[in-house]
């Protein structure tokens, strides 16, 4: 490649950001999947080029993939997380786990806040920041006295189950009050597990109207360290919150990576 073909490529580079991806069963084979609704926004309005890992394949690459990305994303997924890993036995032993997913992405967590890679965590990805940090989480969150059932109902139409349902309100005077400009905004839900006790260095950036965390960030951490219980990737260039959202992570990406460059 010429010097004027590499500084082209120099200029044009998108931040590159890594997803990890989840266990799926299919006619007897073991699959790792990503579904679209995740990576469209983060290359469509992030302006990020998405990297796959796989994480049934261990940890050993997590230094080479870190090396190589200027963000993580921690999606949603049909799973929960293995109770075990934060001192609970586990109160729902019908709903599916990924193990794997659990074993990559905790380090994974845990490494890129070490690196001062920007990260943001939706649903799952919240509650594995969380535990990654050493909270914990409610099992049944829909059990729970003065909280409410935020699960979706799995016999609606999917339009219908990422339809707004409730209300978020950011903590006042915080960075999400400041980007979104609004007392409160409509969200959907479609979780039945949430946070109970958070963990070390997080703090709540937004509630639901019964009082249930709905976003954390992580004010003491150096890059952009934040994450939603609601699926803002749900036809998000339609949505201006979600919008809102994915532009201020690839931001935090673009200018981790023209410091990275440097």
């Amino acid at each position: 490649m010429s010097n004027h073909n590499a500084n082209t490529f120099t200029a044009k580079r998108k931040p590159v950001v890594l997803m990890s991806m989840g266990a799926q069963e299919r006619k007897g084979h073991a699959y790792q999947v990503m579904t679209h609704k995740y990576i469209t926004p983060l290359a469509e309005i992030s302006g990020c080029v998405p990297l796959l890992a796989p994480s049934c394949c261990g940890v050993d690459d997590l230094e080479q993939y870190l090396s190589m990305v200027d963000g993580v994303y921690l999606t949603g997924a049909g799973s929960n997380i293995d109770p075990i890993l934060y001192g609970q036995d586990n109160l729902t032993p019908n709903k599916g786990q990924d193990k794997d997913r659990d074993l990559f992405d905790i380090p994974l967590i845990r490494a890129a806040i070490e690196r001062g890679i920007p990260l943001f965590g939706i649903c799952r990805g919240m509650q594995e920041i969380n535990v990654a940090l050493g909270g914990d989480i409610h099992q049944k969150a829909y059990e729970v006295p003065g909280f409410n059932d935020h699960r979706e109902d799995s016999n609606d139409p999917v339009e219908v189950q990422y339809s707004d349902t409730h209300k978020v309100r950011p903590v006042p005077g915080s960075w999400l009050a400041e980007l979104i400009g609004e007392e409160e905004f409509p969200v959907n839900s479609l979780h039945g597990q949430a946070i109970d006790r958070l963990g070390e260095g997080l703090e709540p950036l937004a509630h639901a109207e019964d009082g249930l965390i709905e976003a954390i960030h992580m004010p003491g951490a150096k890059q952009f360290t934040a994450a939603v219980q609601w699926h803002p990737e749900w036809r998000a260039t339609e949505n201006p919150y979600s919008v809102k959202l994915f532009q201020a992570f690839g931001e935090a990406c673009r200018q981790y990576a023209a410091q990275r460059d440097q």
